[in-house]
């Protein structure tokens, strides 16, 4: 089975329509993709029922771990309660949209040149660092979406360098499970928190993202043994955003292992 389980749309920080994401999965000759936007369920209302390729509806949850301030992404998949999930999540989008507001009339009177009325929105409402970002690109005045100068300004103690306060992984681990979701790891040698999966595991994780651009080899070691030892199954994705995002990996171009795409897929056809 061909699927991609981690990609991104409109209705977050990815800058494609749920109908250009499925042309694409479809011309790459995929069986199954989940789109698993940021904090939001928005994109569920516009996945059609007769797309030609099974569409998971999934989230990717902003988490940290509290006690050493070490940043974890939760992938939900086939939640049956999403109200319990958004609770946590919507105070969580509307933070964000604040935020970067705030860094957006950072950056203009700094000089820089934004028009807010014409920033992408995710889902025309909520506003990310990688919409301003994008128009600073377009409009010259940056190289690439997260480049030299996101460094500068972003991070690194830059003028913009200042975030939300995000869930408490073990809190999103619970969310999914309540409702009735699987519960993985996304991506954890790009945030650099393997060492968490043992507790994630003691609180109900299901799978951990093997294939993924930023895990290394090394990584990929670690987390199979973690999976071997705590019995969970392995994902993968691309983790698309379309032009959101600086690297040039596609739609399909990460694929999620069998035993994770089986799991997740199954799941989605029995709820």
């Amino acid at each position: 089975m061909k699927a991609d389980l981690h990609i991104h749309s409109f209705f977050s920080d990815g800058s494609d329509d749920i109908d250009k994401i499925i042309v694409t999965a479809m011309t790459k000759g995929l069986d199954a993709v989940a789109i698993t936007d940021h904090d939001t369920f928005s994109h569920a209302s516009r996945i059609p029922s007769d797309a030609g390729i099974k569409i998971i509806t999934g989230i990717e949850i902003s988490a940290i771990h509290r006690e050493t301030g070490t940043r974890a992404h939760m992938l939900g998949y086939n939640i049956e309660k999403p109200g319990i999930i958004t609770a946590y999540t919507q105070p969580l989008l509307e933070a964000r949209s604040k935020n970067s507001e705030k860094q957006a009339a950072i950056l203009i009177r700094e000089g820089y040149k934004l028009d807010m009325d014409k920033l992408a929105r995710a889902g025309g409402k909520y506003l990310y660092k990688s919409h301003i970002m994008d128009q600073l690109v377009e409009t010259g005045q940056a190289s690439e979406i997260f480049g030299e100068f996101f460094k500068r300004v972003f991070r690194n103690g830059g003028i913009c360098d200042f975030d939300i306060e995000y869930i408490d992984v073990f809190e999103a681990v619970r969310a999914i499970k309540e409702a009735g979701g699987l519960a993985v790891l996304a991506h954890p040698g790009q945030q650099r928190n393997l060492y968490l999966i043992q507790a994630l595991a003691g609180h109900g994780l299901d799978g951990i993202e093997l294939n993924h651009h930023a895990n290394s080899p090394e990584n990929r070691t670690t987390i199979l043994d973690y999976a071997n030892r705590y019995g969970l199954f392995l994902t993968g994705g691309s983790d698309y955003h379309g032009r959101f995002e600086s690297h040039h990996f596609g739609i399909g171009d990460f694929l999620s292992e069998e035993s994770g795409a089986l799991a997740v897929c199954r799941a989605q056809g029995s709820a």
